[in-house]
């Protein structure tokens, strides 16, 4: 299986595009978004194209490809327009294999991040956005992963996003990309 992983597309209908042209050249078959799909929020300055009812229009269109955990920009009202469920706080995506295989604890990161750590077991994975810093760091207990920001990294990172491949019997590969598919790094568990 093959996911893309992406954040903090802040209503960015440029970026929104970018991000589904990279969506179906990569042949994932999900799409796992870690929040703040619409709005800007009141820190950032307006993304490019800032247009959330063209990002509404392309989202809704794939509506069966997307799973969503909810970002601080998020809101009901954002749920009343996107045609796939926006508002859960976080999920969980086991990695299938031999032993005991680790879960990843997806969240947009305001909540549960590493100065407030989810219940989770020795090995498990923290992935969120919110810092709009792209990283990936084995703290011993948990590893911590972050995709950055789709349309306003931050720390002289770029705009991309995360690739996700599991395959049985066990192993997940991680790989994180700008949006023109060049690797900047790369994971394996």
């Amino acid at each position: 299986m093959k996911w893309m992983i992406a954040s903090d597309l802040h209503g960015s209908a440029y970026y929104c595009k970018k991000m589904l042209e990279a969506y179906d050249k990569e042949g994932a078959q999900r799409l796992l978004l870690l929040g703040d799909i619409l709005y800007h929020g009141p820190r950032n300055d307006l993304p490019r194209d800032y247009a959330p009812k063209e990002v509404i229009a392309m989202l809704n269109a794939r509506k069966a490809d997307i799973y969503n955990v909810r970002g601080n920009c998020d809101t009901e009202v954002d749920q009343m327009v996107l045609e796939f469920p926006v508002l859960t706080e976080y999920m969980l995506i086991p990695i299938l294999g031999a032993g005991a295989p680790p879960v990843i604890f997806a969240t947009h990161g305001h909540i549960y991040n590493e100065n407030n750590l989810p219940p989770f077991h020795k090995g498990d994975i923290l992935l969120h956005g919110h810092t709009h810093v792209p990283a990936c760091t084995d703290r011993g207990d948990y590893i911590y992963m972050n995709p950055g920001s789709l349309s306003i990294p931050k720390e002289d990172s770029w705009n991309g996003y995360m690739i996700l491949e599991h395959s049985l019997p066990g192993g997940c590969h991680f790989v994180w990309k700008d949006l023109d598919g060049e690797v900047k790094m790369e994971f394996g568990v």
